[in-house]
């Protein structure tokens, strides 16, 4: 069964997620950043959601997680919970 790790930043408007994914991309640090903003609790360890399979997370979440690119910001993603910028750290098949 495939498997990912990602780190996620959960932000409640659109526009606040795409201001960090700018820093992030412009060279700010995804970790220090989630620590600051995201109003997940996953926010205190960096954003970082640990190992999970498909179907674990929500179906907007599993499906960039499970095709996108490995190490790239992706978002904003939007699920009930709020926008999220996410970056896949590791992905097996």
């Amino acid at each position: 069964m495939a498997k990912a790790r990602a780190r996620h930043i959960l932000v409640s408007t659109e526009e606040a997620c795409k201001n960090l994914k700018t820093q992030i991309e412009g060279g700010g640090d995804f970790a220090a950043a989630a620590k600051e903003h995201s109003t997940c609790p996953s926010g205190k360890q960096g954003g970082d959601l640990g190992e999970f399979g498909p179907g674990q997370m929500v179906k907007e979440f599993d499906e960039v997680v499970f095709s996108g690119e490995l190490g790239k910001v992706h978002g904003p993603v939007k699920t009930q919970f709020g926008y999220h910028l996410l970056e896949i750290t590791s992905r097996t098949p």
